[in-house]
């Protein structure tokens, strides 16, 4: 049997079918797992329930869970059945309710200053293990909002389960396609595949760098990918749902923050148009693991000015959860007892 949030309505059918029970069973399931994630279907008799439950398991069990930011922030260390940790951030705020999933154990990217990719990679998530992830969260601090894939590992290496998870955070959790965020550092058929469907989700890209000499020594997949293909690939993408692209920008002083670097980045997004000004600008989350460090604030600034000047449209990203480790990789390697080092997917 499929664990909980693997499970089809199919296979829930079967299920049923086999037990004599009505069909209209399967609507109370599927109300109970995702309308009210973490609760009892109470719609059934307690022994069927009972069964149900050992029939379609939880994937994920919480090994840690923290909170910080007052209270806003909430991040899990989940552990697979097989063993493997992956971790999942809920963010609250006035407006809206966002939840960071991740969608490998691990990272096979290697980029050089994220926790994730130095720790290796273990195996890809199932699609349900995936949404398991925004049951737990929305268990906790209610109905979500908003959910990005920037949590461990790369989406679009995971693509087939990435998409059978957007799919059905859509269409069974009820989250529109435009509040739900794929990340990416560029994989290139990835985001031409992802052209292809027809929910129109938010298209995220690290970039981290404008040019390919310096990218290559950060985000090495750059060397398979350079940043001219990824970004004819995000144009296709964002011609083909005419949607705006958001490229992800790791500030780190001395190293990809000076006003050179904001002429080549306005440079090589120019022929995006308007769907490709918007640079979401990241303080890097320095730690012990990693020896370059933020941007000062005041130099942030004037690059963000530089980039305002030369067109394009810069956002600060406020950095949530140090408290709590909850950049990508960092409340695992914690529990691992392995040295902390910052990420590129850094909570929004």
């Amino acid at each position: 049997m499929s664990t909980r949030y693997d499970a089809t309505r199919a296979e829930v059918q079967d299920w049923f079918d086999e037990r004599g029970e009505p069909r209209y069973r399967v609507q109370q399931v599927w109300e109970a797992w995702y309308g009210r994630p973490g609760r009892e279907v109470t719609t059934l008799p307690r022994a069927r329930r009972a069964e149900l439950a050992a029939a379609f398991p939880p994937a994920l069990t919480v090994r840690w869970v923290r909170t910080g930011d007052a209270g806003t922030t909430t991040k899990w260390l989940l552990t697979t059945a097989d063993g493997h940790d992956v971790e999942t951030v809920l963010m609250r705020s006035p407006d809206r309710t966002t939840v960071c999933v991740s969608s490998q154990a691990g990272c096979a990217m290697a980029c050089t200053f994220c926790a994730t990719g130095q720790a290796g990679f273990d195996r890809h998530l199932t699609a349900g293990e995936i949404v398991e992830q925004v049951a737990i969260a929305a268990a906790a601090g209610g109905r979500v909002s908003n959910v990005v894939f920037m949590g461990m590992g790369e989406p679009l290496a995971n693509y087939d389960a990435t998409w059978a998870a957007v799919t059905r955070l859509h269409d069974d959790f009820g989250i529109s396609a435009r509040r739900i965020t794929v990340s990416t550092v560029g994989i290139v058929p990835g985001i031409e595949r992802l052209a292809t469907e027809s929910l129109p989700v938010t298209l995220a890209v690290s970039l981290h760098a404008p040019n390919d000499a310096l990218r290559a020594s950060m985000v090495p997949v750059t060397r398979r990918h350079p940043l001219r293909e990824v970004v004819r690939a995000a144009h296709r993408y964002a011609r083909s749902h005419g949607r705006r692209i958001t490229f992800e920008y790791a500030c780190i002083e001395g190293v990809n923050d000076a006003p050179e670097h904001a002429r080549e980045l306005a440079e090589l997004l120019a022929p995006l148009g308007p769907l490709g000004r918007h640079v979401n600008l990241i303080p890097l989350n320095r730690t012990s693991g990693y020896g370059g460090r933020a941007s000062a604030p005041d130099h942030l600034r004037a690059f963000a000015a530089e980039l305002r000047r030369r067109g394009l449209q810069p956002t600060l990203r406020r950095n949530r959860g140090t408290d709590i480790d909850a950049a990508c990789g960092q409340l695992r390697d914690r529990a691992t007892g392995a040295p902390v080092v910052p990420s590129t997917r850094m909570v929004p």
